[in-house]
């Protein structure tokens, strides 16, 4: 159901499982409006009525690739291709397409929902792909699948991902296992690995737009409401910690940023998916009220 004060949406949809209430936008690019736990939000969290940006949700796919595709650019199997501009000003395409799109509703209870996207060939992302979201809620927890397969006759790069965002509070404070950091360059793009013994610190002390891998064991927030564990088959994990914002990001995904400019973009993470095969990862949030 929609709360009082929120615009009616024949696109909104809502899961519940005890305390906790999923609600999401299919129509916003398959994003999480919000998540909360009776009164208190979890993600970054708005009435989905009242959503109109899948980039102001709490939570969007990231797929067929995460992060930054440098300048538009990149050459494939022996062949050159260009992407369009989607992120403001910047001058690379950011975070695929998949938050950009509808994505169809195939089924839904009042526990689980499946979401689907089928992609033609185009000037945003020059493959064909059917991506598939699933998420299902328990009392205790938000546990979400994604699947991508390639429609397509030849090999594709796919990667994937969730870009989640947190409520940042006054004792907001994140704890990571990894072993490495990318830093990047002028133009935002990953360009040296340095060593990072884990994070685990308030975030208002820390100033991350980076990725990170070595990712051991369940990413953990905790603030004066509520503690999380964020957990994934994904190997890498991005941080965004804006000084300046109400939020901050812990993003699983499956490769390094504009991996696929990069020597040998496999070692990195980017997935050749030969056609007609499905690459499937998952995410959980463990959530707990203090």
């Amino acid at each position: 159901m929609t709360r009082p004060d929120a615009a009616p949406s024949a696109h909104t949809i809502e899961l519940h499982a005890g305390a906790l209430r999923l609600a999401l936008r299919p129509d916003l690019g398959g994003s999480l409006a919000g998540l909360w736990h009776r009164d208190t939000p979890i993600l970054r969290s708005t009435e989905p009525g009242l959503l109109d940006n899948a980039r102001l949700a709490g939570s969007f796919p990231l797929v067929p690739y995460s992060n930054r595709l440098g300048y538009r650019r990149f050459r494939w199997k022996g062949h050159d291709h260009t992407t369009l501009a989607n992120f403001g000003d910047s001058p690379h395409s950011v975070h695929g397409i998949g938050w950009m799109r509808p994505w169809q509703v195939v089924s839904h209870s009042a526990f689980e929902i499946t979401l689907a996207l089928r992609h033609a060939p185009d000037g945003h992302w020059p493959f064909a792909f059917e991506a598939r979201q699933f998420y299902s809620l328990t009392p205790e927890s938000l546990m979400a699948q994604m699947v991508v397969t390639n429609l397509g006759d030849t090999p594709q790069p796919v990667g994937l991902g969730w870009h989640p965002y947190f409520v940042r509070r006054a004792r907001s404070r994140l704890h990571i296992e990894c072993s490495d950091r990318w830093d990047t360059d002028a133009a935002q793009l990953p360009v040296r690995k340095v060593a990072q013994p884990g994070i685990d610190a308030d975030v208002a002390h820390l100033d991350f737009d980076n990725v990170f891998e070595g990712w051991k064991g369940p990413a953990r927030i905790r603030d004066e409401r509520m503690s999380l564990q964020l957990s994934s088959s994904l190997p890498y994990v991005v941080v965004y910690t804006p000084q300046d914002k109400d939020y901050f990001c812990v993003e699983p995904v499956s490769h390094v940023g504009n991996a696929i400019h990069m020597a040998d973009p496999a070692a990195h993470g980017l997935r050749t998916l030969e056609a007609g095969a499905s690459f499937e990862a998952s995410m959980r949030l463990d959530i707990a009220l203090l």
